[in-house]
């Protein structure tokens, strides 16, 4: 066909041009006219040639659609119709579920994770609640980077910054893949993950380091972290909001919020501008400058400076960003520019954390102590609510008495507790109160489970001693008329138990913490009250500023500087030259001294040598040695009952160091309580124990000491007092007064509490 088309427009041009050739009359022959001809007319010949050219491609598209249409069913079409037109895509899920990791060791981590998953089911996304022990990482960690879940954790700092017992293995894993190249750096990518810290700003080396280290490594392996690290403070002094409770609330809120526009579908909680991954966002900050004032105060008091706090990324992970980024080979010529970064994050850090007190400050009320303004108080709500449901009736802010087990059972006529044995105390006149329930230690032993504060140093809210006494007495009587008209109550002994004569300040905490213990002292002698001071051996200095005291006791609960970190777990880093400067203290006191140690089985009762060579140093009056009381399962302490030794195991070990000390002896013996006195020689007079305080002449002395501004001193041996001979060791009645009845209780649970 497309030969026949040529042929016709070459003969109908070879007509057009004939005239003309005509015309010419040249003597060329017919060939040369042919081709002059065409060319003359090329232009016609271009044009026909370019026409031919399109028909015949066009009919050739045609042709291949006809082709595919015999092939193709006609279902397709319809298909193809529908999916080229715009659809709503429905039911796409952004988040398939939450799950929250907890390691915890007093159950605070975990009441959080329980907390959390509540509120997340509330949006109506599935909430897990997982317990770190019980979760292989090697195994599932992976899985969660495909499967669209948000994972949280939770997680508490223990003893000298480790991770809790049940978040040991998770996190030891976790670091050695953060390394391990076999890994490789990109393990968790598409982890999404949150973290939020518990700790105790008073462990300053070790604040939220299981938390930290958490974060940093998950990131290390290419997790995303959706929201900045969050940190909650124990310690009431330094926790931005008040209590770690305060500092989870902000952080979930704003985990809750973050969680939501996940759940939308938003991938960035800004506009992009964020120099690191979940770090600071300036484009946020700008637009929350921009609202109107009337919206900023509609916003909770803590936004503006709990959100400025979470949204800091630490120099931590800005050096690991840097090293994840450049690997292990940095230019030499990067390395000023990587400085000068972590320098400045480190300033900011600084200045920031300077600066966010002072706004919290203005937010909560409560003044930095250091601009001498109102200091936060040492009681939180959570705290109060705890020790009144374990029977404190809290004093003020920073204060509590408590009735002893041992008032109530001399009340009762069933015997009174160790001091009515060795030292003569009336156990039903007795008031056992703290004026601080803050404390320096956090023991194994403790029977409070660690549910009191603990601090290094006074930075709290202080009510006055005239008040603290006040309440005390007036407590203390309230509690003691309960006892009126309880059966085998004895009326002469509720009477005087009205009038309270001995005070015993080993609560709870740390009395001499309290910058008015003297002025606390000196009221109690005012009213003729008689003093117990109980110390741990952190605060040398208080100690020799004491003014008498009717019995000063030092716990030395070991005798060498590790097994002190095992049992005692101070908060001081030079706990060690402080309990020993603290004994020296107490050499230096003439009034009546005691050492009381705690044996531990296993722990501590192997250090006979050790144990004879502080006290040599401290030279005491007296020695308690009492076996450890078992106060029940508490997550925050490995004691188990196997650690509590039996009465002839503790008389062995006090026959032992008494051999190892040329000036002491066993004098007297509590076998109820499993305890016993070695006493100074110099309290035996011609072979008889004067280990009782003489009440009366310990008042007349303070008095006369008092008036003279003083000048007038006076020592133990001045207001000692004969011991009976039921309280002496090796008695028939092994301390237990034959005044009263011992009442042994069957198939009942034991009151622990008591001095």
């Amino acid at each position: 066909m497309l030969q026949s088309c040529v042929l016709f427009l070459l003969h109908f041009t070879k007509h057009v041009s004939a005239a003309d050739t005509e015309a010419s009359k040249d003597i060329h022959s017919s060939f040369e006219g042919y081709f002059i001809s065409v060319w003359h007319n090329r232009l016609y010949l271009y044009s026909a040639a370019a026409l031919v050219f399109g028909i015949w491609f066009s009919l050739k598209i045609v042709w291949k659609k006809k082709s595919l249409s015999h092939q193709v069913d006609p279902w397709l079409y319809t298909a193809a119709k529908k999916t080229s037109q715009p659809v709503e895509i429905k039911d796409v899920v952004h988040v398939s579920g939450v799950k929250i990791f907890y390691g915890s060791q007093t159950g605070t981590a975990k009441g959080f994770a329980k907390e959390l998953s509540e509120e997340v089911r509330g949006l109506d996304i599935p909430a897990e609640v997982i317990d770190m022990k019980d979760y292989d990482p090697d195994d599932r960690l992976a899985d969660e980077c495909t499967n669209k879940s948000v994972c949280v954790f939770l997680l508490a700092t223990y003893t000298d910054g480790q991770p809790t017992e049940n978040a040991d293995w998770f996190c030891k894993w976790l670091e050695e893949a953060s390394t391990d190249f076999r890994y490789g750096k990109t393990y968790l990518r598409g982890l999404r993950y949150a973290v939020f810290g518990l700790g105790n700003s008073v462990y300053v080396g070790h604040y939220n380091t299981a938390s930290k280290n958490v974060d940093k490594w998950l990131w290390m392996l290419s997790g995303a972290r959706i929201l900045t690290r969050g940190e909650g403070d124990c310690n009431v002094v330094k926790s931005r909001l008040g209590s770690v409770q305060a500092d989870f609330l902000a952080w979930k809120a704003k985990f809750l919020k973050r969680l939501q526009a996940l759940a939308s579908g938003e991938k960035k909680s800004c506009g992009g501008n964020c120099k690191t991954r979940g770090g600071s966002c300036k484009s946020k900050r700008e637009e929350v400058q921009e609202q109107p004032e009337e919206e900023v105060k509609e916003l909770p008091q803590h936004n503006s400076s709990e959100e400025e706090h979470l949204e800091t990324s630490s120099d931590e992970e800005l050096a690991a960003s840097n090293e994840k980024e450049r690997g292990s080979v940095v230019d030499v010529e990067d390395l000023g520019s990587i400085m000068s970064n972590i320098r400045k994050a480190k300033s900011w850090s600084k200045g920031q954390g300077q600066g966010q007190m002072v706004k919290l400050s203005k937010l909560s009320g409560v003044k930095d102590d250091k601009g001498g303004g109102e200091r936060r108080e040492m009681i939180t709500p959570a705290l109060r609510e705890a020790l009144t449901k374990q029977g404190y009736r809290l004093i003020g802010s920073h204060s509590g008495v408590k009735l002893c087990r041992w008032t109530k059972s001399m009340l009762r006529g069933r015997g009174g507790c160790y001091k009515h044995t060795f030292y003569g105390i009336e156990s039903h006149r007795c008031m056992e109160t703290t004026p601080s329930l803050a404390c320096a230690n956090k023991c194994v032993f403790c029977w409070r489970h660690h549910t009191n504060p603990v601090g290094t140093e006074w930075r709290w809210k202080m009510d006055p001693a005239e008040k603290i006494l006040q309440d005390a007495l007036e407590k203390h009587q309230n509690m003691i008329w309960q006892f009126r008209g309880v059966p085998g109550v004895k009326p002469e002994r509720f009477e005087e138990g009205l009038a309270v004569k001995h005070c015993a300040l080993s609560l709870v905490g740390e009395p001499i913490m309290y910058p008015e213990i003297n002025t606390f002292l000196r009221l109690l002698h005012t009213q003729r009250i008689s003093s117990f001071l109980v110390t741990n051996a952190q605060f040398p200095q208080e100690i020799r500023n004491l003014v008498p005291v009717t019995q000063l006791y030092v716990s030395v609960d070991a005798s060498t500087k590790d097994s002190l970190k095992k049992i005692d777990r101070p908060l001081f880093r030079d706990f060690w030259p402080r309990f020993l400067d603290s004994l020296k203290a107490l050499g230096e006191k003439r009034q009546r001294t005691v050492y009381r140690l705690t044996l531990v089985k296993a722990w501590n009762v192997e250090e006979l040598q050790a144990y004879s060579e502080l006290i040599a140093l401290g030279q005491p009056d007296f020695i308690e040695v009492k076996g450890v009381t078992y106060c029940g399962e508490s997550s925050a302490s490995s004691l188990t009952m196997a650690n509590v030794p039996w009465h002839q195991e503790v008389v062995a070990f006090v026959q032992q160091l008494a051999d190892m000390l040329p000036q002491y002896e066993i004098a007297c013996e509590h076998e109820h309580s499993n305890c016993l006195l070695v006493a100074h020689t110099k309290f035996k007079v011609e072979g008889e124990w004067w280990t009782w305080i003489d009440y009366d002449g310990f008042q007349e002395l303070v008095r006369a000491q008092e008036e003279s501004g003083g000048q007038q001193s006076f020592s133990a041996l001045d207001y000692m007092a004969k011991t009976p001979s039921w309280a002496l060791f090796g008695s028939s009645e092994q301390g237990f007064d034959p005044a009263d009845t011992r009442f042994q209780r069957r198939h009942k649970t034991k009151d622990i509490s008591g001095c």
